[in-house]
């Protein structure tokens, strides 16, 4: 199965959100089906086959989640940062100003959605393929 060690390389190649399909299909490569990224440190959960799972640590200090999120502002940061217009902390700076608490990619749907606080559904996209 994977390990942090190889999530964090894959990661390493990740310069702005221009690179993100790159990234997932390296994670597929892997063996990760899903993973959980949680705004507040940065941290995320991984999931595998025949519920392998591991866990990073915290990747920053805690960041302010905005208890009242702003789907608007954040679609907007987002295609910012996917055009590659921003680095990652950047982009995890505004998803806690836009109220994203976390963001959960599915490798076999290939989609990535985001949550805020309250567990409501901000946004679900389709991950583009490489």
């Amino acid at each position: 199965m994977f390990t942090i060690d190889q999530i964090k390389a894959a990661h390493s190649k990740v310069k702005s959100g221009a690179d993100f399909p790159k990234y997932i299909q390296d994670l597929i490569g892997l063996g990760v089906e899903a993973y959980s990224t949680y705004v507040i440190d940065g941290h995320a959960e991984y999931f595998g086959k025949n519920g392998y799972q591991i866990k990073s640590d915290a990747k920053y200090a805690d960041l302010n989640i905005a208890e009242k999120s702003d789907s608007q502002i954040f679609i907007n940061r987002l295609k910012f940062h996917q055009q590659g217009q921003s680095d990652y902390m950047t982009f995890c700076n505004d998803s806690a100003k836009a109220g994203v608490e976390k963001w959960i990619v599915d490798t076999r749907k290939m989609t990535c959605t985001y949550y805020d606080l309250a567990g409501n559904r901000m946004l679900e996209e389709q991950i583009p393929t490489v």
